[in-house]
């Protein structure tokens, strides 16, 4: 158990060393593509969906609005930063709509781990990743429609279908198989998180791999795009909580769940949505990578700088996979 809970806590290193074996052997990597993706996405939010029960939703009701201020800053702040980073960067076409469809997709499960390491409020990020999941299935298509649509053409109905088949199906089957054969989830759960690492891992690696050249070409503005998008949500999103008196363990929790995205969400919506511009899914590839690395080091921060105020130690073991 240890040992597993380690490899899958270092989550971010396996994502930044497989991307960077896609640079330079892409063929490690491109054989995972296609409908592998989506059943890959599909699985990790089915491993969300083992974590959860009606009892995470009665929980929203006890602290409303700290939920309502995180739910509220993930699809205000990151979409409208990713909007205006893009513009900032003068990013090509392609690469703009990526990192606009990024910044629309809900919170990843990564920030659970994130918000654990950082000894925040885990209990709450669980409730605002499902929240924002949840809601993404409406949300993500209205806002990228919104914001990238006057650059290409936006399926906001076929984006909505597909949230609904890789996201909400998979979360949906996971509460039911918690609550009807929880003698099956007691023996996966262990097993869950790391699974949940390998596959990030290898979506993000194709999807770098499959577009190589590409991404070594636009180098350094837009890597630094996507870490300017992530390090605006992580920022910002501190700031909002305390701007609405919450403090520093609820502020920390919704900085990190408002700095990192559902990148393979991302992915997964730029391959099928986007045919026509097939560089769309490298910033959701990217983003992966500097948030699940901006992250870590922010909860290292925080982790030697304690709240005085932290999570009871029974709520951090709801903690989940990426």
């Amino acid at each position: 158990m240890k040992l597993l809970d380690t490899l899958a806590n270092a989550f971010p290193v396996w994502v930044l060393v497989a991307c960077g074996l896609a640079l330079v052997r892409p063929e490690l990597f491109t054989w995972f593509s296609g409908k592998s993706i989506v059943v890959g996405l599909a699985v990790i939010m089915l491993g969300m969906g083992l974590t959860l029960s009606i009892d995470d939703f009665r929980r929203v009701a006890s602290r409303p609005g700290a939920v309502v201020a995180g739910f509220v800053g993930q699809f205000l702040i990151m979409p409208f930063a990713g909007w205006g980073v893009a513009t900032l960067f003068e990013l090509e076409t392609p690469f703009t709509v990526g990192l606009i469809l990024v910044a629309c997709c809900p919170g990843g499960t990564a920030s659970n781990v994130v918000t654990y390491l950082a000894r925040a409020d885990v209990a709450l990020s669980v409730i605002m990743t499902t929240c924002t999941t949840l809601a993404a299935v409406i949300l993500t298509p209205l806002l990228t429609k919104l914001l990238a649509g006057r650059l290409v053409e936006v399926d906001a109905f076929g984006l909505f279908l597909t949230t609904l088949q890789v996201v909400v199906l998979p979360v949906v089957a996971g509460m039911a198989v918690n609550r009807w054969l929880p003698g099956i989830v007691r023996r996966v759960l262990p097993v869950a998180p790391l699974v949940s690492v390998i596959t990030i891992a290898l979506v993000c690696a194709s999807i770098i791999g499959q577009n190589a050249a590409a991404v070594r070409t636009a180098g350094p503005r837009l890597l630094g795009a996507v870490v300017l998008l992530h390090a605006i949500g992580f920022g910002v999103g501190y700031l909002w909580a305390r701007l609405f008196g919450y403090d520093v363990t609820i502020a920390r929790t919704i900085s990190i769940e408002v700095g990192m995205q559902n990148s393979g969400l991302g992915v997964v919506l730029a391959q099928r949505h986007f045919p026509a511009e097939p560089l769309a899914a490298v910033p959701c590839a990217i983003s992966s990578v500097v948030h699940s690395c901006l992250g870590s080091l922010l909860a290292g921060w925080w982790r030697l700088r304690p709240a005085g105020n932290g999570c009871p130690d029974a709520d951090r073991q709801t903690m989940t996979g990426n």
